[in-house]
């Protein structure tokens, strides 16, 4: 038998703004004024991208935690690259990202093969990541020592 957990948001609408409540926590979704939105928060892509870091560090630390590794902080540089005719209803463009390309800089004292080690072990736990790698868009990830 499979052990899930349930992960549960709700919220409502107003025009471009998503408001969402998950526990004590409310996150704001909109669009800029440029398209349309009121700016009074991100956009639901780079949410998405925040997400990617949000799960990267999480899975990091519990894998850190693991492997006994001296893992002090990470800094993330994420981009992703999509076509905007996509979302626009081009047929014949997919909507969602083409590549993501995620560079963390690890706050260590532990040698690049170790750094290699957490990276890859945290890539393969994190469900954001998974969740991109299986829709096949093409992820590129550099980890470093700093």
């Amino acid at each position: 038998m499979l052990d899930n957990k349930e992960i549960h948001v709700h919220g409502s609408t107003v025009g471009f703004q998503t408001i969402m409540h998950t526990g004590d926590h409310t996150v704001v979704i909109d669009e800029p004024y440029s398209e349309g939105g009121h700016d009074a928060g991100p956009d639901p892509l780079k949410v998405l991208l925040t997400s990617l870091a949000g799960c990267e560090n999480a899975v990091a630390n519990l894998v850190a935690n693991e492997m006994d590794f001296d893992l002090q902080s990470i800094h993330f540089d994420i981009k992703a690259n999509y076509d905007p005719r996509g979302l626009a209803g081009k047929a014949d463009v997919q909507p969602y990202f083409s590549k993501v390309t995620l560079d963390a800089k690890v706050k260590t004292s532990e040698p690049e093969e170790r750094i290699a080690q957490l990276q890859k072990e945290t890539n393969q736990r994190c469900p954001v990541y998974a969740t991109f790698d299986a829709a096949g868009i093409e992820m590129e990830s550099s980890w470093t020592g700093v």
